[in-house]
């Protein structure tokens, strides 16, 4: 009886374990619904390039999100919201290839993937040197104010020329020949017109006096617009610079902020042998800001807010940036600057950094471009390397005297896109870089338009075109051309 009773626990289990029997499954509990999704994605195709050829896209949106892309990429875990999509014209092989659209927004939903497409499509660029004018003496710079067609170069023993429809005014804008240095690399080295130009008539001069001074001045043009007003000259910073003839520097430019940003040489000799890069104390080998927009006789100049070194003992307020050899040119670009700095004998450099970054140290006389110069003191700790450079080369094959230019922001050659200048006093070429975002760059070349001899200084007119200066009294315009 025992046994029969295990026998039908036994059939019994097994029918459970089978599923068998057709017994009442039970009642299901509550079912549980997934979570609802809190992000979206966005897929970016982009098309159009050649292979091996990199795009060069920027993705923003909510909660400060930046993602750059260099080819297409879906991007996952996205907050809700409004993205924005952005790219720069992309240069290779002579072809300068154009996104389209250039900018657009797409809208991510939670849990879902929206699609945009960028299609990049290509148009070859070439360009050429236009004569505009010759017979100058030793033109340094040229500049003219926003909007303006005429041009202003600055010839080196001490006068400003107007050059309008290519020929040069017979009157000089401004003549201050007799109380101009030119020993050496001294001279009128350069000129700035006030943001507010059209309404204040105010312009700046960079020169060096007898005394071997680095003079700031500023200027009022007169009742006839051709000439300035010598009588209106009010001093705004003058720099002893007593022992060597060389590195003046000889730049000045207002910033995106506003203040006039002064780029000053080491005070010569070779070496930096007085110390003045890395003095802290010293103006020399600078690049210096200062706030002129309420200049008197009284105060001609106050200190910027920001500025590094600010009520700070044995410091100079003025100084925005340090260890420079000789900064003879500088330029602003989309919130950057972009600082050439003449080398000693091994390299020559561009410093790209944001123009609202002071305190920066480029490293002269420890560095020289990304080598160490002063190889027993080499310590690179707090030192800014700059983001281009190149080597003199054998028998300075490469060059010797960097001339920086400008980012390119005309209108003349759209396809160009925005791409900086800038050319060697050694050897006369025209080159530029593409400037990639930071302290990047990309997209290198060497534009044939032959040797243009010593090419002294890059200049703008008042419409953002760009033109090249040369020891022999040359001023040529960077133009399109058909020719490749």
């Amino acid at each position: 009886m025992r046994a029969w009773t295990y026998l039908l626990i036994l059939i019994a289990f097994c029918l459970s374990a089978c599923g068998g029997g057709g017994g009442n499954p039970g009642t299901p509990g509550p079912s549980t619904p997934p979570p609802s999704a809190t992000t979206g994605s966005l897929a970016v195709t982009i098309s159009g390039l050649p292979a091996g050829v990199n795009a060069s896209v920027r993705v923003m949106g909510p909660a400060s999100y930046q993602q750059d892309l260099t080819a297409s990429q879906t991007l996952s875990g996205l907050t809700p919201g409004t993205y924005t999509l952005a790219g720069p014209p992309i240069t290779a092989g002579g072809v300068t290839y154009t996104p389209f659209p250039s900018g657009q927004s797409a809208v991510v939903n939670a849990g879902t993937t929206t699609n945009a497409t960028i299609a990049y499509t290509g148009a070859s660029v070439n360009i050429a040197l236009s004569q505009v004018v010759a017979n100058l003496d030793n033109p340094t710079y040229l500049t003219a104010p926003a909007g303006d067609a005429r041009l202003f170069v600055v010839e080196r023993p001490g006068r400003i020329r107007i050059v309008e429809n290519g020929n040069t005014l017979g009157i000089p804008f401004l003549d201050i020949s007799s109380r101009v240095f030119t020993g050496g690399e001294g001279g009128l080295l350069s000129m700035a017109f006030d943001p507010d130009y059209a309404r204040n008539g105010y312009f700046y001069i960079y020169y060096t006096d007898p005394q071997q001074n680095i003079v700031i001045e500023r200027l009022s043009v007169g009742s006839n617009a051709n000439q300035a007003d010598p009588t209106s000259s009010l001093p705004i910073l003058r720099i002893a610079h007593p022992t060597y003839t060389n590195h003046f520097g000889g730049q000045l430019a207002f910033g995106p902020d506003g203040n006039l940003f002064i780029g000053t040489g080491d005070g010569g000799g070779a070496g930096d042998p007085l110390g003045n890069a890395q003095n802290l104390n010293s103006l020399l080998g600078k690049l210096l800001r200062i706030d002129v927009r309420g200049a008197s006789a009284v105060q001609p100049y106050t200190i910027p807010r920001g500025n590094p070194y600010n009520s700070q003992p044995n410091r100079r307020a003025e100084i925005w940036a340090s260890g420079l050899r000789n900064p003879w040119r500088f330029s602003f670009s989309s919130g950057m600057i972009f600082l050439s700095d003449v080398g000693q004998d091994r390299r020559e450099e561009v410093n790209i950094n944001a123009a609202d970054a002071g305190g920066l140290n480029f490293g002269w006389n420890t560095m020289e471009g990304t080598l160490c110069y002063n190889a027993t003191t080499c310590d690179r700790t707090g030192l800014i390397l700059p983001a281009f450079e190149y080597d003199h080369g054998t028998n300075d094959a490469n060059g010797c005297s960097i001339t920086g230019g400008f980012v390119y922001r005309g209108s003349a050659i759209p396809n160009l896109g925005a791409v900086y200048f800038y050319s060697d006093y050694c050897r006369g070429f025209l080159k530029s870089f593409r400037p990639m975002g930071g302290s990047n760059v990309g997209e290198q070349r060497e534009w044939n338009v032959g040797n243009v001899g010593n090419v002294v200084s890059f200049g703008e007119d008042g419409q953002g075109e760009m033109y090249l200066l040369t020891s022999g009294g040359i001023v040529y315009k960077i133009v399109r051309s058909t020719t490749p």
